[in-house]
């Protein structure tokens, strides 16, 4: 049997424990130790996972030589000194995005990342998902043609402001920089020009939702829309989350649900439709890719820092553009204090209701 991997958790909030569930359930990690600020969240770690050390301080995991890696899914304040310290304490990385609060510090640890022997691997779950592997095989074998434009959307009744995730930015840095990964991942090429618009819905200071469109270096144009606006009160709440990648010869989509995706592939030899489990965040296969590639001595496939942190410039810059080109307002704040109301029933970000657990969860 492999070697397992002692894994030391900082943050046991959502994320937290859904890596430490898909870590559990892989025969490579053992995770041995759990770092949270807060002492509900200790008492559940412990319910959970019974045979980890839990500390209120992460310096214990920082300095136990016996750990192989930390898992970061504290907010993006605290993730630049924590990454540092496992640099410097020779433990590899799996962090959440983005690496930072600002770009600057995260162009920072990408150089110290770089400078490193040890593996630095972040969480754009999207490289991860079947259905986006499939399409670009597709594409890869010449089925589409050239590839000239790349469309995405994500709307989804998803988080509200005032719920907890400042460091991270508005919903098109905290979440839309996973398709401005995506984007940048299928063209591969970078992104050259943008223009974007943004919307102030319910009155808040901050655009919930933005459409960009633009271009790459090479030629392909994109757009993308991402919005947390999509029929929050709605009787049956719905999403709208595509990506069509259109090619001079044929078209190549995806849609999903949360629950199931479907891939329609239009190719010029091949004509194919499938759907299979959307999978959520694809935690089992980051853990699992992360874990034999530390095993292995190379990376066998996870995100690396170096996207993250341009996924993380590019989306700050696209929202930075919608506020220069002055969002509208649409909504009252009583609408906004009635949604937040109803969503306090609610806890996995995308409208569905689910029991809450009876203990206080960490922001982290």
């Amino acid at each position: 049997m492999a070697k397992k991997l002692r894994v030391g958790i900082l943050g046991y909030g959502r994320m937290g424990r859904g890596f430490v569930a898909a870590m559990q359930e892989n025969p490579l990690w053992d995770v041995a130790a759990i770092y949270d600020i807060c002492p509900p969240t200790q008492q559940l770690a412990r319910r959970q996972v019974p045979h980890a050390t839990i500390y209120d301080s992460p310096d214990a995991i920082f300095a136990d030589a016996s750990i192989d890696a930390v898992g970061l899914f504290t907010l993006a304040d605290a993730r630049p000194e924590q990454i540092r310290r496992a640099l410097a304490t020779h433990k590899h990385v799996l962090a959440e995005k983005p690496l930072g609060a600002d770009v600057e510090t995260e162009w920072q640890l990408v150089r110290d990342i770089e400078a490193s022997d040890r593996f630095v691997a972040v969480n754009l779950f999207n490289r991860n998902a079947w259905y986006h592997k499939d399409i670009q095989q597709f594409i890869a074998r010449g089925e589409i043609g050239d590839l000239a434009v790349i469309r995405i959307c994500h709307m989804t009744p998803g988080h509200m402001p005032l719920e907890g995730h400042d460091p991270e930015g508005p919903p098109f840095h905290d979440c839309g920089m996973h398709y401005v990964d995506v984007a940048r991942w299928y063209a591969q090429s970078e992104y050259e020009t943008w223009h974007a618009q943004g919307l102030r819905m319910w009155g808040y200071k901050d655009p919930w939702w933005v459409q960009a469109h633009g271009t790459f270096a090479n030629g392909v144009v994109f757009d993308i829309t991402q919005g947390f606006i999509y029929g929050h009160l709605a009787k049956e709440q719905p999403h709208n989350c595509y990506v069509d990648a259109i090619g001079t010869k044929g078209v190549a989509r995806m849609r999903h649900d949360f629950t199931k995706a479907t891939i329609e592939l239009h190719g010029v030899h091949e004509t194919m439709h499938k759907t299979a489990p959307f999978n959520d965040k694809k935690l089992d296969v980051m853990v699992d890719v992360f874990a034999k590639s530390i095993l292995a001595g190379k990376n066998l496939g996870f995100p690396q820092a170096r996207d993250s942190v341009v996924a993380s410039e590019v989306s700050w810059a696209i929202l930075n553009d919608a506020v220069a080109n002055v969002p509208p307002v649409r909504g009252t704040p009583e609408e906004m204090d009635q949604i937040l109301e109803h969503r306090r029933r609610m806890i996995n970000g995308f409208g569905l209701p689910v029991k809450r657990d009876p203990l206080v969860e960490s922001p982290a």
